[in-house]
């Protein structure tokens, strides 16, 4: 299988603006697309979403910096979600005014 060639240098690119090496996590989120999420070494989250499982692979293999992993201890800790990532995906639910804000917007 080969890699989508603008997935992989977008990747390439994002990691290396984020300290040169990242844990890759794919994961399975609808039928027929996974999502590569990307935690860099300075704890910046990215994402990328491909067709099939054989393809993320394929994605990882081409970049030598990018180890798979999953959402384990080591991967959670060093992961920083940037300003505004919790409302971004809550969606409607982060405009209600009855929940607490999230941890790092206090």
């Amino acid at each position: 299988m080969a890699a989508p060639a603008d997935i992989v240098k977008s990747l390439r690119s994002f990691v290396a603006a984020h300290g040169g090496s990242a844990k890759a996590v794919l994961q399975p989120v609808a039928r027929g697309a996974v999502r590569i999420t990307v935690v860099a070494e300075d704890g910046v989250l990215g994402d990328r979403v491909v067709r099939d499982l054989a393809t993320a692979q394929a994605v990882v293999e081409a970049l030598p910096d990018v180890t798979v992993s999953e959402w384990d201890r080591e991967v959670t800790s060093i992961a920083t979600p940037q300003q505004g990532h919790w409302k971004k995906m809550a969606g409607w639910v982060a405009r209600q005014t009855r929940f607490p804000r999230a941890r790092n917007e206090r």
